[in-house]
């Protein structure tokens, strides 16, 4: 008798089939089309999994660059500043502050020129 492999290979026909769902037309009914758009998608989620954290990144920037110029800073002596202070905080949070708590982030910005003015001068000529 003549063995067959049809329960698994109607499961996984049919897991391929349910990770489809939601998609339009035969790409959602039909097996062949199905594999491919759900191979496709995941994809794109495994690669746009790693691309939010730069946009996100970039949009904290962003704000803090804006909120900086406001100030009276460069984003670039901003960060400067808080590095040399050593305030541990990240750029999300930095940003949070900036878009939502005014005096906070005022509070930031006097830190990082403090420490900005009590920095040595580095010499503009090495040689």
């Amino acid at each position: 008798m003549r063995v067959t492999n049809g329960p698994a290979s109607r499961k996984r026909r049919k897991r391929m089939l349910t990770a489809a769902k939601g998609f339009r037309m035969k790409r959602s009914k039909l097996y062949r089309y199905a594999s491919d758009a759900v191979d496709h998608g995941r994809q794109y989620a495994y690669r746009d999994r790693r691309v939010k954290k730069r946009t996100f990144r970039y949009l904290w920037q962003i704000r803090i660059n804006a909120a900086a110029r406001t100030a009276g800073l460069t984003y670039s002596r901003f960060m400067e500043g808080l590095k040399a202070a050593k305030v541990a905080l990240d750029r999300k949070v930095i940003s949070d502050l900036a878009a939502t708590d005014e005096s906070a982030f005022a509070e930031l910005v006097k830190i990082a020129k403090a420490a900005l003015s009590a920095k040595p001068a580095a010499t503009l000529a090495k040689a």
